[in-house]
């Protein structure tokens, strides 16, 4: 009788700590930028990741598995980055990381995971450097900079005959500028300024007044959203009159048509994601990130739970979190996310993913390009 207690006790401490063991958390790391020049970014792209964590966690969890989300505020800073992502493998011991906002920080984040062998989605990171250093751990989802602009060929289809071309000098921005100057003419369009200014900067009217002597037919601005908001502003004030007015990042934001109003009409932006865009889940996820955050989700809310959505399917597909299994999986798969394609090559680079071209018209962000997919048609010249 006392045998069969005993077997009985280890057979109980045996379910318990099995039944621990499946139900610990799958743990996913990341740091973002909630604070500094990149908040608005980065709270966009943490928002889009809980989402994610919360979808998946209702629909019955992963691999039998509750996920569990654990961040930290990098500061929109490397050195923050950099220290947030050791503490979460040191001291929370992630099973794997999602990347933070921007290509710099995320060089430098990078950096951990491949020291401690850990797989990372990169998330809102486009610079080709990412991808040149050998590393076998980053992955990305996003366009990468050399293919980030093909979709200016808009300009010179429309007629444009000549470009001036200015650019944050951030490691996106100048690879983004690279990949301009390399194609520009081919399509037909002369570089006519070329010129480059310190990310912090919010005054152009000096700049103006240089777009004003070029007299370019359009007028493309490799920035964020408070610098292209500003280049707005300035080339208004100075009665420069480009026929086509472009820009990366901000006219994708609900906030560069806030800011700028009736003037953010017939802006032309470059993005990676739109709502009206015609592609499955689009419709539905901005109507629920509505419902949950009050507002329309940003294309970086996207990347954020298309990063989630890269790592469930490796997850899956792999039918682990063991990170060599994940790896593989992430090396080799083909998916397709809420943001696009997802089909990289052997250094983790995006191949899958192209970007839209839309335009603000009638105070709304429409889509104006590729053909197949758009309802709107391009203005040009602007009004």
């Amino acid at each position: 009788m006392i045998r069969n207690l005993l077997l009985t006790a280890c057979t109980f401490a045996l379910t318990l700590t099995s039944g621990a063991y499946a139900s610990e958390a799958i743990k996913i790391g990341t740091t973002q930028a909630l604070t500094g020049h990149y908040a608005d970014f980065g709270t966009q792209q943490l928002r889009g990741l809980q989402m994610w964590v919360a979808d998946v966690n209702s629909r019955g969890s992963l691999l039998g598995r509750t996920v569990e989300l654990v961040h930290y505020d990098d500061g929109s800073r490397s050195a923050r980055s950099e220290e947030g992502f050791k503490k979460l493998i040191e001291e929370d011991k992630v099973d794997l990381l999602v990347g933070p906002y921007s290509s710099g920080i995320t060089l430098r984040a990078s950096a951990v995971a491949e020291e401690y062998n850990i797989p990372m989605i990169a998330s809102a990171a486009s610079a080709e450097k990412i991808w040149s250093r050998g590393y076998k751990n980053i992955f990305g989802v996003d366009t990468p900079a050399g293919n980030y602009i093909d979709g200016i060929r808009v300009a010179a289809d429309a007629g444009a005959k000549t470009m001036a071309m200015v650019f944050a000098e951030t490691d996106f921005a100048e690879e983004v500028a690279a990949a301009v100057r390399g194609t520009v003419e081919k399509n037909g369009v002369k570089l006519v300024l070329d010129e480059g200014y310190p990310p912090e900067q919010l005054d152009f009217s000096v700049l103006a007044q240089r777009l004003a002597k070029v007299d370019a037919d359009v007028v493309l601005g490799i920035t964020y959203l408070q610098d292209s908001v500003a280049i707005v502003r300035a080339i208004k004030q100075a009665n420069v009159k480009p026929r086509m007015l472009a820009f990366t990042v901000g006219p994708g934001l609900k906030e560069f048509g806030d800011q700028l109003g009736e003037d953010a009409n017939g802006v032309v932006g470059i993005v990676q994601w739109l709502r009206s865009v015609p592609l499955p889940g689009a419709q539905d996820f901005a109507y629920r990130y509505r419902k949950r955050y009050g507002e329309n989700p940003s294309v970086h809310a996207v990347i954020g739970y298309s990063a989630g959505q890269t790592i469930e399917a490796a997850v899956r597909l792999a039918g682990t979190t063991e990170h060599d299994a994940v790896r593989e999986q992430l090396r080799t798969m083909y998916f397709r996310s809420l943001l696009g394609k997802y089909n990289v090559n052997e250094t983790g680079r995006q191949e899958g993913k192209r970007n839209y071209v839309m335009q603000w018209q009638d105070n709304g962000r429409h889509l104006v390009a590729p053909e197949n997919l758009s309802k709107h048609t391009l203005i040009y010249p602007m009004p």
